[in-house]
């Protein structure tokens, strides 16, 4: 299923894309009621197998009935897929190509940093471009939902604890990133973590190590790669991670950038996010996720 958050009358709802449309699950029990039924991303997750089973049986009863639970994407107002992480853990230099574009040695092992939760915001929503920077970059990114608890899994078997994946942007100011060893401050400012516009449960997704991923900006494209070209593909991270601390249900893993950002380009070619721009990312069947520049006011 395509799963995502949308924002209905302030309130925060789960929604499923079908064929018809979009599915607003708070609304269409209103009418449709029935036991058993997650209406929010992170207790869909949290409550585990049998509850996706439900929400997949309703659904397919009610996809085809009338109604203001039904929508047209272009009424959606669209917030962040996932929306209360435990834990939002990404991935540098995980690319060979990004690595070679940067000039900076593949790593031996993942390098790890953290976003937090005002990092993140949803499909078509205006992204201010901090005043603190004049070096705002994009890095279009797959992304982890863990979806059971995972704590020591081995590669073989870390795959069985993901929940699904989806497209992300991992916005990173590079003159605050560089200024220290730790890139926290360049890397979570407020809305420097896109994601969405869906989250596609793991049964839709045959191979996470193999999906272009590309990124758009104002209409041409920056980057345009392959999950095949990670350097740690998405058991090696989960593996790694969990045996330094424990993933629980709904945390995010940002799994790194391929080539194509705008630090590895030459030097006189190095145009920086500004407002007015547009940028759209996608990763190969989760998705485009656009996303539009404005002044920090």
């Amino acid at each position: 299923m395509k799963l995502l958050t949308l924002n209905r009358d302030g309130n925060k709802h789960l929604g499923v894309k079908v064929d018809q449309g979009i599915i607003d699950v708070v609304s269409a029990l209103q009418t449709h009621p029935k036991k058993g039924i997650a209406t929010s991303v992170e207790t869909l997750i949290e409550e585990g197998a049998q509850a996706l089973d439900n929400l997949h049986q309703y659904i397919e009863e009610i996809k085809n009935t009338d109604g203001n639970h039904l929508l047209k994407e272009s009424e959606i107002t669209w917030e962040a897929a996932i929306t209360r992480p435990r834990k939002i853990i990404c991935v540098g230099l995980n690319y060979r190509k990004h690595a070679d574009e940067t000039k900076a040695a593949y790593p031996e092992v993942p390098v790890l940093f953290n976003k937090f939760d005002n990092a993140l915001t949803g499909h078509l929503q205006n992204i201010q471009v901090p005043r603190t920077t004049k070096r705002l970059d994009h890095e279009v990114e797959l992304g982890i939902v863990i979806g059971e608890t995972a704590k020591h899994v081995t590669k073989e078997e870390a795959l069985d604890y993901v929940f699904g994946y989806c497209t992300s942007n991992d916005l990173s100011a590079r003159d605050i990133q560089k200024r220290v060893p730790q890139w926290m401050t360049g890397k979570t400012n407020d809305g420097f973590a896109p994601v969405g516009p869906y989250i596609v449960t793991k049964d839709e997704v045959k191979n996470p190590d193999n999906l272009r991923i590309t990124t758009t900006l104002n209409g041409e494209v920056r980057q345009d790669s392959n999950t095949a070209d990670m350097i740690f593909d998405c058991a090696e991270i989960i593996e790694y991670i969990s045996a330094h601390m424990t993933l629980y249900p709904g945390d995010l893993i940002m799994t790194g950038t391929p080539e194509g950002v705008i630090l590895g380009r030459p030097m006189g070619d190095r145009v920086y996010l500004q407002p007015g721009d547009e940028v759209t990312v996608e990763v190969e069947g989760l998705g485009a996720l656009t996303n539009y520049f404005v002044e920090d006011k």
